[in-house]
């Protein structure tokens, strides 16, 4: 019977978590920004970039091209 293991026992998770949080603090001080609004602005950043790729993607749509075209002729 083996004992399942936490994943915060393992050294690589602890490690990466603190990098993760100096990276962000290093970027917050070089910015000038407190931390907390790193955060929302990246969560910002991350929500218009998906948005445009979802727009990019439905454009691409043989109906919508086809319809696009067709407009683009008369």
């Amino acid at each position: 019977m083996s004992r399942q293991r936490n994943p915060e026992t393992f050294p690589f998770t602890a490690v990466s978590r603190w990098l993760a949080g100096l990276a962000t603090s290093l970027l917050a001080r070089s910015l000038n920004m407190p931390e907390p609004l790193l955060h929302v602005t990246g969560s910002l950043v991350v929500a218009q970039v998906n948005e445009i790729e979802t727009r990019a993607a439905r454009s691409l749509c043989p109906a919508r091209l086809r319809r696009r075209l067709l407009a683009w002729f008369r």
